[in-house]
């Protein structure tokens, strides 16, 4: 049997609304964000090559200039209105690969480890779990419908004892490319939930987001 073809994907919307431009904003030594995922990608060995699926020229030219692949996304796809299970099965459906390691750009303090370690697991573990995804834990005092969903206010308990509930952050998502388009999304029916530390996690969705990352960013690699 071959050994199957694994590629980074790195899907770049343009129009944010939230960050405006965030993907090609410098964020830190002079590097964007979309840079910064694109040479991580290209850093990690077990990947043997790295796409980058945009509906912006000036997104795909640098993705070209750092040597990555690139497509062209449609209009259609490159609107807010797309659903996410539409979007992602075009994803799947153009990307030349046997298996994706999708990854946004908005996670830059992901290290280059920790995307080997999910292929990794994705090859160990693919006959019982369809996709890896990364997560973190929430440790926080969660209601709904004014009520504590999970602990008691008859006994409440430390933070650090509140149930092992993680959340995804997407940081980083193995899928096989022909799963992804059949159902139209990079978590699988029977997901391999791999927890992160809270610094690889952070998300950029927001100015605040955006303002705390560069801040941990540069601390954790200076300007030289």
């Amino acid at each position: 049997m071959s050994k199957p073809v694994i590629k980074g994907l790195i899907p770049a919307r343009s129009g944010s609304v939230r960050v405006k431009n965030k993907n090609m904003r410098v964020f830190a030594n002079g590097e964007t964000l979309l840079e910064i995922k694109i040479k991580q990608l290209l850093r990690v060995p077990e990947l043997d090559g790295v796409i980058v699926n945009s509906d912006d020229n000036e997104m795909l030219r640098c993705a070209k200039k750092l040597g990555a692949e690139t497509v062209k996304r449609k209009p259609y796809f490159g609107t807010a209105t797309v659903s996410n299970n539409e979007a992602y099965r075009e994803f799947a459906r153009t990307a030349d690969a046997d298996i994706i390691a999708l990854c946004f750009c908005t996670s830059p303090l992901l290290e280059d480890d920790t995307v080997s370690e999910c292929i990794r697991l994705y090859l160990a573990n693919r006959e019982r779990h369809d996709s890896v995804n990364t997560a973190d834990a929430v440790k926080a005092f969660l209601w709904q419908d004014n009520h504590p969903i999970n602990y008691s206010e008859l006994d409440r308990p430390m933070s650090q004892d509140l149930p092992d509930i993680v959340q995804l952050n997407f940081a980083v998502n193995i899928v096989a490319r022909a799963r992804m388009y059949e159902i139209g999304n990079f978590v699988g029916r029977t997901p391999l939930l791999h927890t992160i530390p809270r610094e690889q996690a952070v998300d950029i969705n927001d100015p605040l987001d955006f303002a705390f990352a560069q801040w941990l960013y540069q601390k954790r690699c200076p300007a030289k």
